[in-house]
C-alpha cells in the first residue's frame, strides 16, 4: 500500500461513506487520513467509523490516521413566530437575549459575548453572510442593527462577526464531551475549531495532554493577527476556509491561504487545505476546470494535505472524488515546474543539530540519487523536520510508537512503519535496508539515507546521518 504521490488526501467520513465497503473503497482510492466530524453525528456513528477505519489499517498493514474535528461554538439566533422572515434592506433589527420568538422588528441572539465585544459600525453577518446587519447602538444585552442586505432568515441561522475577538473559549461543554470521547477511542488527531488566539491552542492541549495532536482551524480572521505563535504552537494546521470566506472578502481568502502555507513550510508545521476543494462533485462525476486548479495550487505551494468534506461526507460520488484528487496530486507532483518551485522555496535550516542532520539528508539525497531517506524517530520529530525540507525521495519513517505512526500519515512524503526499537548502528542499517525493502522502496544496491539519533530509542537526539547499501545485508 505505498503510495506514489507525496501530499496527503483527508477525506470527511458521513452518511455517504459510513459503511465497510465505502471506507474501504475510498482508502483503497488514496485517502490517507478520515476525519470523523462531530458537528454532525452520534458518539454510536463516529465509533462504529473509527471501528471500521482500524480493521481496514489492520488489513492492509499501513497506518491510517483519524482526525476528530469539534464543533467548536455556533453563534445563532432564535426562533420566529412564522418560522423566518425577510429582512428588508434599510429596515432596523434589535438583537437582545428575551428568548421570546421574534418578528420582522426584533429576534433573539442568546448569546451575552456577543454583545459585550460589539461596537458602533460592527457588521454582523448571518446565514453564511447572505444578510449582513450593521450595528448602530447597543447595550449589555441588546443591539439596534440596521439591515444592509437583506433577504429570509429562518430559525437558528449562524452568525458571524468579522475581525471581533469573542471573549470564549473555542471548547463548548459539547465539545469537551466529544473531545473525552473521541480521546477515548484513541484518535490521532484533534481539530479545534474557532480558535482566535494561542490560548485557545494552550487550553486544548492542556486538555489533551499529549494523548493526540492538536490541528489548529483557521477560520477566523482574529487569528491572522497572531499567526505565528498560533503555528508555533500547533502540531498542525487547516486552512478552514468556509468560515474564513464569510467572515473576510473572498478575494482575500487565496491570499490568506499562501500566507498561511509560506509560515508552516517556514516552521515544519504541517498544514491542511479545506472546503469546497471538488466542491461540484457533491452531485456530478467529475470536478470542474477551477476545481482541479484549486487542488494544484494548493500542491504548489506546499501543503502537506487536501481535505474533502460534503464530497466524501455526503456525496453522490465519493470514490470519485478521491480519485480525481488523487489524480490532480500525482499529476502536478510529476511537473517540472512543481519541482522547481518545491527547491526554491526550501526553508534554510535552523541552528540545531536536527535541522542540520535533516537538511544534509536532503541535499545527500539529491546529490547521491539515493532511493529513500529513511528516519528513526520515537516522537516523530525527525520525520517533521526531513519532510519541512521536501526531499526529492519518499521519507520512510520507522517508529515504535503506534500513534506516532498514524500522526504522520497526515504528512508530506511520510511513510510509516512500526518496529521495534533499535540499539546499535548495525541494527540500525539492517533494519532500515529490510525495511526499505520491504515496503517497496529500494532495490539491490541501491542506496537509502539514514537519519536517526543517538542514544536510540531517546526523542529529540537526531544526530546520526548514513548512506547505506542495499547489499550490506
Amino acid at each position: 500500500m505505498r503510495r506514489t504521490r507525496k501530499a496527503k488526501i483527508l477525506a470527511t467520513l458521513g452518511p455517504a461513506s459510513s459503511s465497510a465497503e465505502a471506507i474501504e473503497a475510498l482508502f483503497r482510492a488514496g485517502a490517507d487520513v478520515f476525519r470523523l466530524n462531530f458537528s454532525h453525528g452520534s458518539h454510536a456513528d463516529h465509533k462504529r467509523r473509527y471501528d471500521i477505519i482500524r480493521s481496514i489499517e489492520d488489513k492492509a498493514g499501513r497506518p491510517i490516521g483519524i482526525v476528530a474535528d469539534l464543533q467548536g461554538p455556533k453563534l445563532r439566533v432564535g426562533e420566529f413566530a412564522q418560522g423566518k422572515v425577510n429582512l428588508v434592506a434599510g429596515a432596523k433589527l434589535r438583537l437582545d437575549l428575551d428568548t421570546a420568538v421574534g418578528d420582522e422588528r426584533r429576534v433573539s441572539l442568546p448569546h451575552p459575548e456577543v454583545f459585550a465585544a460589539l461596537q458602533v459600525g460592527t457588521d454582523l453577518l448571518l446565514d453564511d453572510g447572505r444578510v449582513r446587519l450593521t450595528v448602530e447602538t447597543h447595550g449589555a444585552d441588546w443591539a439596534e442593527t440596521r439591515v444592509v442586505i437583506g433577504g429570509a432568515l429562518s430559525n437558528h441561522k449562524g452568525l458571524n462577526l468579522p475581525n471581533v475577538t469573542l471573549a470564549i473559549s473555542p471548547l463548548t461543554e459539547k465539545d469537551r464531551t466529544d473531545l473525552n470521547f473521541a480521546l477515548s477511542l484513541g484518535v490521532d488527531w484533534v481539530a479545534l475549531s474557532f480558535v482566535q488566539r494561542p490560548e485557545d491552542v494552550e487550553e486544548a492541549k492542556a486538555l489533551i495532554a499529549g494523548r493526540a495532536w492538536v490541528m489548529s482551524k483557521l477560520e477566523k480572521p482574529a487569528a491572522f493577527e497572531r499567526l505565528n505563535r498560533i503555528i508555533e504552537l500547533s502540531d498542525a494546521v487547516m486552512v478552514a476556509r468556509g468560515d474564513l470566506g464569510v467572515e473576510c472578502p473572498p478575494e482575500m481568502v487565496p491570499i490568506l491561504q499562501k500566507q498561511v502555507l509560506k509560515a508552516c513550510r517556514a516552521a515544519g508545521t504541517p498544514v491542511v487545505v479545506a472546503t469546497q476543494m471538488l466542491e461540484s462533485m457533491v452531485n456530478s462525476p467529475v470536478p470542474t476546470r477551477a476545481e482541479a486548479s484549486d487542488v494544484a495550487t494548493a500542491i504548489f505551494d506546499g501543503a502537506d494535505a487536501v481535505m474533502l468534506s460534503a464530497e466524501t461526507a455526503s456525496g453522490s460520488y465519493p470514490v470519485e472524488a478521491v480519485t480525481f484528487m488523487n489524480r490532480i496530486i500525482e499529476r502536478v507532483e510529476a511537473d517540472e515546474n512543481y519541482r522547481e518551485m518545491r527547491d526554491a522555496s526550501r526553508p534554510p535550516p535552523t541552528n540545531t543539530t536536527r535541522d542540520a542532520i535533516c537538511d544534509a539528508a536532503q541535499q545527500v539525497a539529491h546529490t547521491m540519487s539515493v532511493a529513500a531517506i529513511v528516519t528513526f524517530t520515537s516522537s516523530g520529530s525527525t520525520t517533521l523536520r526531513t519532510a519541512r525540507q521536501r526531499p526529492e525521495v519518499p521519507v520512510l519513517c520507522i517508529t515504535n510508537n503506534l500513534l506516532v505512526s498514524r500522526q504522520l500519515a497526515l504528512v508530506w512524503g511520510a511513510h510509516s512503519v512500526v518496529a521495534e526499537d533499535v540499539h546499535s548502528f548495525g541494527e540500525m542499517v539492517t533494519v532500515a535496508i529490510e525495511t526499505a525493502q520491504h515496503e517497496g522502496f529500494a532495490q539491490w544496491k541501491d542506496l537509502i539515507v539514514i537519519a536517526a539519533g543517538v542514544p536510540f530509542g531517546k526523542s529529540g537526539t537526531t544526530n546520526v546521518l548514513r548512506v547505506a547499501v542495499v547489499e550490506e545485508t
